[in-house]
């Protein structure tokens, strides 16, 4: 006779451990967001209005430039990159959107020394172009700890 073996009460019988829920600050660095980007394109978007009188189209190009803002502010509020041990990781609130392995990268840079705006980097079958929606000092000092060898 066999005896039955214990089940976690949070798994059912047969079932495989579940998935994380989000991102889970033990298995890496989360970056902190920063609103700076999104509220910059928003005031850029807000300044073009004086130029009305001198150009026809300013409302348009300044709702434009405002709605990416607010695009870029929502991101902000949804969206974590987190380093972890041999990846960097896109998280939609729980959700996983990307996973980035370290492996693969190429290069890295952070454009606009003091004002950074934009995070690039290039894995071995693509690029990829990130608005700085999150700790800039941070991305940087994660970014030379996990890939140092990287031009």
């Amino acid at each position: 006779m066999t005896t039955p073996t214990s089940l976690s009460s949070n798994e059912p019988a047969g079932s495989e451990p579940l998935a994380p829920s989000g991102p889970d600050p033990a298995a890496g660095v989360i970056l902190a967001p920063r609103p700076w980007v999104p509220l910059g394109v928003i005031a850029l978007g807000l300044a073009l209005l004086p130029l009305q009188r001198a150009w026809s189209w300013t409302p348009i190009a300044a709702g434009v430039v405002g709605l990416l803002g607010l695009f870029l502010l929502v991101q902000t509020l949804l969206l974590r990159l987190q380093f972890s041990g041999d990846a960097l990781l896109v998280w939609n609130r729980s959700s996983l959107l990307r996973r980035f392995p370290y492996s693969e990268w190429i290069g890295w840079t952070v454009f606009w020394g003091p004002l950074p705006v934009l995070f690039y980097f290039r894995e071995a079958r693509s690029p990829h172009l990130l608005p700085v929606l999150f700790d800039a000092t941070a991305l940087r000092q994660q970014l030379d700890l996990h890939l140092s060898g990287l031009p």
